[in-house]
């Protein structure tokens, strides 16, 4: 089953943390078509070192194709909170009230309570999550997305599959018609060749018989026989890779420009208006399927 190199895939989890909270985690894949795999990670910042296990793991789903992968790791209901006091900015503070109370006779001294209502007293600090403990979570989230990434560029390599092998029955009707004008192409152009050679040659001592061989080792130059043939040959192979289950992107694209050359020589053989007509609807068909195999894998 051939594969699309355009997809999408999304999972996210909530995992425990143990005493410390849950940890979210999201994942998000998109791909579009590409020579070579060029795989983008971007995770939080602090989790680099779960880069390359995350790469490993795509490249074991998707062997060409740019794909981009959103990593989200959201801890903000993990880690033990700590709350610090910030004793130089406390001090000052007290130290500043001190002496309004001293230069203005206000009574008192503020309460602990009120204290901490100043700005930057208390500073709340909360442990870091080690990116290590997360890196199996991270897979089984990341392999949760690949699935339905994986399904999406199935179900789009089975559309893809579809088209092309429609423009296959097309180009072997177009062929087969190309097939019926070659003979009565042939035909006619041996026939014009030798009222061609008869005049220019009248009145010389030339065996006419040598005449009659010589058009028809011409006329059949044209003969399209061996170019129909080996178009037949390429669509089943064709055919046939559109079933493969490994990625066979690029053997498509050579075997698709295979058959472009051969109707560019059948096109150059036809010698007749007919035959040109068949051939720009085979280029076209052949071009429409170039288009669609550059998305396949």
């Amino acid at each position: 089953m051939i594969k699309s190199m355009t997809g999408y895939g999304y999972a996210k989890r909530t995992v425990d943390a143990g005493t410390s909270g849950t940890i979210d985690i999201t994942i998000e894949l998109k791909s579009v078509n590409n020579r070579y795999l060029d795989c983008t990670i971007r995770l939080p910042r602090g989790f680099g070192a779960l880069e390359d296990g995350i790469k490993q793991r795509v490249a074991g789903a998707i062997s060409r194709g740019k794909v981009d992968v959103f990593v989200t790791i959201d801890t903000s209901r993990a880690g033990d909170a700590l709350v610090r006091v910030n004793r130089p900015v406390a001090d000052a503070y007290m130290a500043a009230l001190k002496e309004l109370s001293e230069l203005y006779g206000l009574p008192g001294i503020v309460s602990a309570t009120e204290l901490t209502r100043y700005p930057d007293v208390l500073s709340l600090e909360k442990s870091e999550t080690d990116p290590q403990t997360l890196e199996s979570d991270v897979l089984s989230v990341l392999d949760e997305a690949l699935t339905g990434f994986t399904a999406m560029r199935c179900a789009e390599g089975q559309n893809l599959a579809r088209d092309i092998l429609g423009r296959l029955d097309t180009i072997e009707n177009l062929t087969a018609r190309c097939e019926v004008l070659s003979p009565k192409t042939v035909a006619d152009y041996r026939a014009r060749l030798e009222a061609r050679l008869s005049e220019v040659l009248a009145g010389q001592d030339i065996d006419p018989q040598r005449i009659l061989t010589e058009a028809a080792i011409f006329a059949d130059r044209i003969d399209i026989g061996e170019e129909t043939v080996r178009l037949r040959s390429h669509v089943g192979q064709l055919r046939g890779m559109l079933q493969s289950d490994v990625p066979v992107g690029r053997k498509l694209d050579f075997l698709v420009q295979e058959l472009n050359r051969e109707a560019n020589t059948i096109g150059s053989k036809g010698n007749d208006a007919e035959m040109a007509r068949i051939v720009v609807d085979l280029k076209a068909e052949i071009e429409r399927i170039r288009e669609q195999i550059q998305n396949i894998e």
